[in-house]
């Protein structure tokens, strides 16, 4: 099904800090169609400075009280022209928004557990995932790493949903001081091989770090990347990433259409 190209008004912005923040969009046809780790690329209506899109993940789908999506969230951090734009938006502004583009991520089922790894921003897919694990009974785990306590956000709406928390702060503010892999790895030394679902979404780098302790632990894994991206559907080959499956030569992909969700084994990291 072609993605739907919507000229979304701004229903909300909550600023979570001076840097951060959610913002709220008309998108309701979007939202019906999004399955967690999907993408939209936004640009506000009128932005002159830049012809391009950017991508964001679907960070919620908002319901009325019969569960009918009437929105859609995305998490932006503001460090550009765009996202200070997003970050500076106000209710009533107009955003053009793409989607929903890109391979979700695979939702498993009890008795298998989901252990979901964020790094900063790389929380955004996970809201949606985590609704999804839920509605599906199973058991689900957040190991989410910042760089300090106050950018580590929506831990109550994770709460809410039963997801047990573990937490790493570079500064130590917050949660065990150090990089998020690391209680994730300890975690997993005492899990059963095929086991455990670990999704990761964050810097390639922590992504790379993930794979690296799910195979050494033989547990499957999800990774979402963050690669720049021109057009969101192929076009422009701006986010190709190289991968490899079995024993087949490395090849590049485009990681809008191949991904945004890869299997973390098949990437070729370095």
């Amino acid at each position: 099904m072609p993605p739907l190209d919507v000229d979304a008004t701004v229903m909300a912005n909550r600023r979570l800090s001076r840097d951060y923040n959610v913002l709220t969009l008309s998108a309701a046809e979007i939202g019906t169609r999004t399955r967690a780790g999907q993408f939209v690329m936004v640009r506000p209506t009128g932005m002159t400075e830049t012809l391009l899109r950017r991508p964001f993940s679907v960070f919620e789908i908002v319901r009325d009280a019969r569960g009918a999506p009437i929105a859609i969230t995305i998490l932006n951090k503001r460090a550009g022209r765009t996202t200070n734009r997003l970050y500076e938006a106000e209710p009533g502004d107009r955003i053009a928004c793409l989607g929903p583009l890109g391979r979700p991520f695979t939702a498993v089922s009890a008795p298998s557990e989901a252990w979901m790894v964020a790094g900063g921003v790389g929380l955004a897919p996970f809201a949606t995932l985590a609704e999804a694990l839920a509605a599906a009974g199973t058991p689900t785990t957040l190991f989410y790493g910042a760089r300090s306590g106050q950018e580590l956000f929506h831990l109550d709406f994770f709460d809410r949903l039963g997801v047990t928390l573990v937490l790493a702060t570079e500064d130590g503010s917050r949660g065990e001081r150090g990089r998020v892999t690391q209680p994730l790895d300890r975690a997993l030394a005492s899990r059963a091989p095929g086991s455990t679902m670990i999704y990761a979404c964050g810097p390639e780098p922590m992504l790379a770090a993930v794979a690296e302790v799910a195979g050494r632990h033989q547990q499957p894994c999800e990774v979402s990347v963050e690669r720049t991206m021109g057009c969101g559907m192929g076009g422009c080959y701006s986010c190709v990433i190289r991968v490899r499956h079995g024993a087949e030569a490395a090849r590049f992909v485009r990681s809008c259409i191949s991904g945004p969700v890869f299997d973390g084994a098949e990437i070729v990291w370095d």
